[in-house]
Parts: C-alpha cells; structure tokens; sequence
C-alpha cells in the first residue's frame, strides 16, 4: 500500500506578495538523485543537497534581470543552463561565481523552457511552438525561428521525454477556451498536433503530467471540479501533421476527486507510476473544509491510500524526483518522501506481507484471501487432496525440505526432479502456512519456464492452482504462461479458481480459445465435470417446446414474420421453431467448455469493452453464434442448468451478448452473414425485456397485497376473492 513519509524542509520561500505564486519557477534534479536545482521566480538559482538540506551553490543575475525558465542541468558537459529576459541564454558551470562573467547568447525569439532529461542533450521550447537542440541553436543564435502555433494560441505547459531512442517534446496551448496536445519529436523532426476534449464551460486544467509507458506517452490532467483524466498517445508511426488539422484526443476519467463546495483554485495532479497518481491541493475525503492535503490515490482501484495535511497555502505546484515530492507550501519547500509497491487487490487492501529484509531474494510472500475476507480466526485452505498426492505421500521418503531449499532448487535443478520434490513439497501436512508457499513455489516456476522454454511442468502447475491458494495478482504470469504453451487444460483451471483475472486477460484467453481448430481443441483433456456438463447439455431430448425463461421460438418467429414476411402459415411457423430447437452447437465440444469458463468469468463492462474490440469480425460472429445456440438451449430446456456441474447461467449469456454488440454493432451491422443473427439476437433481448416487464408487474401487485390489512379470523373456512387490477 502507498505510504507518505515524515517530509523536511529543503528551503524557505519568499512568496509574491501581489500573485498567487510560491516564488518558485522550477525544481530539476542535477548530477544524482540526491541534488536538484531550485529556480526562483526572479534572479537566483540554488544547489541543494536534497539529503543534508543544505546549499551547495548559489547564482544570481544583476538587479533589472529576470530568469524566466527554470534552470536545467546538462550531465553530458556538466553545465547549468538558463534564460534571462526570454531571449539571453546563459550556460555556466558550478566552479564558475558570477553568471555575468559566464557564457551568454542572444537569440531571435522568445524561449518558454529549456528541458534536459538525464542523459539527453538540452532543447529548447520557444513561445511559438519552435523546437530547437541546443548545440545546433548556439551555433547560430539569431537564426530565424518559425512559428508553429497559430494566432491567440499560447503554451501553457511543457515537458521533455526520451522514449527509448526518441526525443519528444510535450507541450500543450490554450487558443479561445480549446485546449491543444503537441507532440514534437527530435531526430527526425516531426510534430503533431491534438485537441483535448472540452470539460464544462469556463473549465480550463489546472495541472498536467506526463510519463512514457509501453511505447505510449500518457497524459494526465486535473480540472477545477475535481476530475482527473487521462489521454494516451502511441509514439509508433508519429507523422507530421497533415493540413494543419488537429487530431481529436480520446480521454478516461480516472478520478473523480472531491472537491466540496466551489470549483478548485490551486491544485495539481502527478503520475508516480502506472497506478498511482499523487495529488495536492483537493480536500481529503475525510477532513473538514478548508485543509489541504497532499495525497496518493490507487487509479486501478479508486482508492486514497495515503495523506498527508500541508500546512499554510498551497500554490498548486509538485515536483516528483527519485520517490519524493517537492511541494511549496505557505514559506516552506518540503521534501516528503514516498514509496507505491506494485498494485493489486491485496495492496489496495492494505494487506500485502512485507519482505522482512531487502537482501530476501525470495518471491514477493501470497496474501492469505480467507484472511482478508473473514479475518484473523479462518485458517489458510489446505490443498486438495488428489489421488497424485495421496500416492506421494505414501511413497515419501526423502528427507523434508524447506521453502527455500525447494525454491532454489527449482532454479537449477532438472525438470523431473522439480516436479518429485514440489509434489512431495506440497503434499505434506506439517506446514504451517501452505498459501505464502504455493505462491512462491508458483512464481519460481513461472519464472524460469518464462526464462528456458524448454522448462515446463504442466502438471506440476495444475497441482499448485488445484490448491486453491493462488490468484491472478500473487502469479500475473501463470495464465499468460499458459495461453503461449497451449495448456488449455491449465487455462480452464485458473479461470475456474482465479476470482481476480483482469478483463485484458480474460480477452486474450477468449480470442486464444476462438481460434482454435476444432479438430486441436478436441485432443485437449479438459475437466472432466464440464465436459460431462455440455455432452449432455447438447445431446438432451427435448420435450415440448414452450415458453421458458420469457421466450418461445414460435412467439419469436411471429415477431419476426410480422416484420418481414406475414404471410407464412402456422404449420410452416412451426416447422421453423421445430428447425431452430434441434440447431447444432456451432463450435466443437471442447472449445464449448473453454468458452463457458470465460463467460463465467468475473469482469467490468467499462474495463472489458475495449479489449472486446480487438476481436476480428469472423470470431465475433461465431462467439455470438454459440451463445444463441446457448440460448436457445437455455430457453428450451425445462432445467438446463445441472445441479453439481459448473456452467454459465441465462444472465451471464445475456450480458455477453449485449456487450458484443455494443463493441461491434458497426462492423455486425455492415457484414452480410451477421444478418440473419443480429435479427434472432433482436428477439432474445425483445423476449427478455418482455419477460422483465411482466415481472415487474408481479412485483408491483405482490406489494400491492403486502400492504393490505391483514383481516382477523372470520372462522375455521373462508373464502375470499382478491382482484388484481
């Protein structure tokens, strides 16, 4: 779980008198983690010490000059790097007294920042939306700058990102009220140009961050009405900008801050990692009105994980170097350090085991989920005796190893004696916390699987999943592992018994199952119970087609008749219904079982929506196939839904139809074989909106009754006549 430290102070502030500013232009980190560069608003920049809170150095301009960007620290020459009056760059080292005597050069527009990421050569940003490197820019400093902003349009905020072995520099601009992203790459040069989308009218962002992650650049921004939202950009096949045109700028909320009563004035909002997000200024949830915090919000979760109240004024500026934030506040700059671990429901809980010391090379210890959910008194489930381990323990002999031993054996040893000790491993009853065991033992597998190719124990795996002490976040690799090897059978299991699979992964699984031949997917072993389940389940007799579950094929084929034909008769209506209740299963038997272990798969329609789009058109079309075929089954079947046996119910397939359609419906609607299905799916809805309505009206007169007086005894027999209206 995120936690804020006890902070320092590195400085003391002289805030403007007459603005609503710290008196601060910059923060950049200098030669290590351990020093940085504080710019101040007018004509001094220090060296401090983060960690002796001391200055090492100090340089200031002459009375009438104004440093008007933050000064950066070039490591390649070991330089400081500044601009005065907009157009006088000044570049000077740390043995060097007086910034006058150093080197000095004019240049022919103004310059909004220079930027200089560790490793990287500086560049300059200039207030028309020119980019320049430094170097080439001094060698020849009047020469003409283009303007690549057009009229009334202004900077507002810039950074600099080096993605691999691209430069980019980030910018955004405001023109009218419309907000602009650009994205300037340097070496080749190319620039495009983004419109971010409008949030309520008069709103304009108060603070924007940006990180590099997975080849995209995402940006983070915070609005007055406490909304903070997140804009990704892929840095693959940037272009230069055609026409002059700006490219919309697709957005996710990623919090909804609270923000009491009014808009809010200064605050300001920072990626730490991927799902972390630290923010200053907003009113803690919990703490009255008129206190400022800065605080740590969990974005995979929504939950607030850490706070800290800030004392004095809050200017709406944060700077996060090397797992500290660097926030003025009232006339003090205080540096409060931080640590995100890697999140997960466990974390989010705040109930992740801490290694006991950092040299432990061991994995990362499992949560105990019957703790979580029942407290202290449940004890950790012991694994599932199976006829396999019962046998090892019979023919135990060897001498018991402990957690560690086994674990390391597992990184050297071969594959058969990895798979005899585990089996032994787990099958013993003398230990006393299976959980955090299983989940190292898994993730050591996993590990070195991923690492030799030729190292896997398929069974050795299922056995450690069949103890029911696993989950997705404790071994994030296990189903992907699994999905690569074609281990279906393993694949069911996790999504049997993971109750924590992120919806990507369930995606992935579904478009790995979809694509299997039938001919490969019946050669898989899968669980034998669900195989059972949709044998019968195919081949069932059917009795009397009739209304089950609000549907009837022969109602659903009138709807459909009266919409386009009409004129058919009732005999040939029948002959239809009759055709669509003995309709064969579209897939094989075995891809069916893999499929109904996705459908019953925990997920979020907001999170699982884009990663259904990834799905081609042919394998949309035959998974919606399937579930009609699921339905129709459903709705014939007088109990389709065996006791006993593991399998999706009529919601389940409802709700994945509907979510199908909602990714798909453009590219369904204009296929010419997605016709006839989109029309039968129609009626499936139709029916159970029916049947929905109809309850309803049940509902309504059952409360009807309920509140009616209950009359007193009027003898031993009586008869009474209640009209529902």
């Amino acid at each position: 779980m995120a936690a804020l430290y006890e902070g320092y102070t590195l400085c003391g502030l002289v805030p403007d008198q007459n603005l609503p500013s710290s008196g601060i232009r910059g923060i950049e980190e200098e030669r290590d983690i351990d020093h940085v560069v504080v710019t101040d608003s007018t004509r001094s920049v220090t060296l401090y010490k983060v960690s002796d809170q001391k200055p090492l150095g100090s340089w200031t301009v002459k009375q009438g000059q104004t440093l008007t960007c933050a000064a950066v620290f070039n490591c390649r020459t070991n330089e400081y790097v500044a601009v005065t009056d907009k157009k006088v760059i000044r570049i000077w080292k740390e043995e060097d007294i007086l910034l006058d005597k150093a080197f000095k050069a004019t240049v022919a527009s103004d310059v909004w920042s220079v930027h200089c990421v560790r490793g990287a050569e500086p560049v300059v940003l200039f207030q028309r939306g020119a980019v320049r490197l430094l170097d080439s820019l001094l060698s020849a400093p009047q020469q003409p700058i283009e303007e690549s902003l057009a009229l009334e349009e202004s900077i507002r905020w810039s950074t600099n990102i080096v993605a691999e072995t691209q430069q980019f520099v980030v910018f955004t601009t405001e023109q009218k009220g419309d907000h602009f992203l650009y994205l300037q790459r340097l070496n080749p040069n190319s620039l495009q140009r983004y419109r971010l989308e409008r949030e309520e009218p008069g709103l304009s962002p108060l603070s924007f961050s940006a990180s590099y992650r997975e080849k995209h650049i995402c940006l983070l921004y915070l609005y007055p009405n406490g909304h903070v939202y997140q804009s990704v950009v892929s840095v693959r096949g940037l272009g230069s900008e055609e026409g002059g045109q700006a490219l919309p700028l697709p957005r996710t909320l990623l919090l909804g801050l609270p923000v009491g009563e009014g808009l809010l004035e200064a605050a300001s909002a920072m990626v730490l990692d991927e799902a972390h997000v630290a923010v200053v200024g907003v009113p803690h949830p919990s703490a009255g009105a008129g206190k400022d915090f800065l605080c740590i919000w969990n974005t995979n979760f929504q939950t607030l994980q850490a706070g800290k109240e800030m004392a004095g004024k809050i200017y709406g500026q944060m700077w996060n170097y090397s797992n500290k934030v660097f926030i003025p506040h009232g006339k003090t700059l205080s540096v409060i350090p931080f640590e995100c671990p890697k999140s997960s429901l466990a974390t989010a809980l705040g109930k992740l085991r801490q290694a006991k010391t950092e040299e432990s090379k061991a994995p990362a210890c499992v949560p105990s989920w019957n703790t979580i959910l029942h407290g202290e008194k449940a004890q950790p489930s012991r694994t599932v005796e199976t006829r396999k381990t019962r046998t090892t323990r019979r023919t135990q002999s060897t001498p018991s190893l402990t957690t560690d031993e086994v674990l390391a054996l597992i990184k050297t040893a071969p594959l058969e004696e990895v798979q005899r000790e585990v089996d032994g491993f787990i099958s013993r009853t003398d230990l006393q916390d299976l959980q955090t065991s299983v989940g190292q033992l898994a993730s050591t597998l996993v590990s070195r699987s991923l690492a030799e190719p030729a190292f896997y124990s398929p069974s050795t795996l299922a056995q450690l999943v069949h103890t029911q002490c696993l989950c997705h976040s404790v071994c994030p690799d296990l189903l992907l592992l699994a999905l690569e090897k074609k281990d279906y059978f393993l694949c069911q299991l996790c999504l049997q018994f993971f109750p924590d699979i992120p919806e990507a992964v369930t995606c992935a699984s579904l478009k790995a199952f979809i694509s299997i031949p039938d001919v490969e997917a019946e050669k898989v072993s899968l669980e034998p119970d669900s195989v059972s389940f949709m044998e019968t389940f195919i081949s069932k007799e059917h009795g009397q087609v009739g209304l089950q579950n609000g549907f009837s094929p022969i109602s659903c084929e009138e709807d459909t008749s009266n919409a386009t034909a009409g004129r058919q008769t009732r005999e040939e209506k029948k002959q239809k219904a009759s055709a669509s209740a003995e309709q064969i299963c579209p897939v094989g038997l075995h891809k069916a079982v893999l499929l109904n272990e996705v459908l019953q798969t925990a997920y979020s329609d907001t999170f699982l929506l884009p990663h259904l789009k990834d799905l081609s058109s042919p394998q949309v079309v035959l998974f919606l196939q399937y579930l009609q075929f699921l339905y129709l089954k459903y709705s014939q079947d007088a109990l389709p839904q065996m006791h006993g046996f593991r399998s999706p119910n009529l919601a389940q397939i409802m709700d994945w139809v509907c979510l199908l359609l909602d990714a798909h419906f453009t590219v369904l609607a204009m296929t010419p074989e997605a016709k006839g299905l989109l029309l039968n799916l129609h009626t499936f809805v139709k029916s159970q909106v029916k049947l929905v309505s109809e309850l309803g009206k049940i509902e309504g007169s059952l409360q009807e009754l309920n509140k009616m007086k209950v009359k007193k005894d009027v003898g031993q027999y009586s008869i009474e006549v209640i009209e529902l209206f």
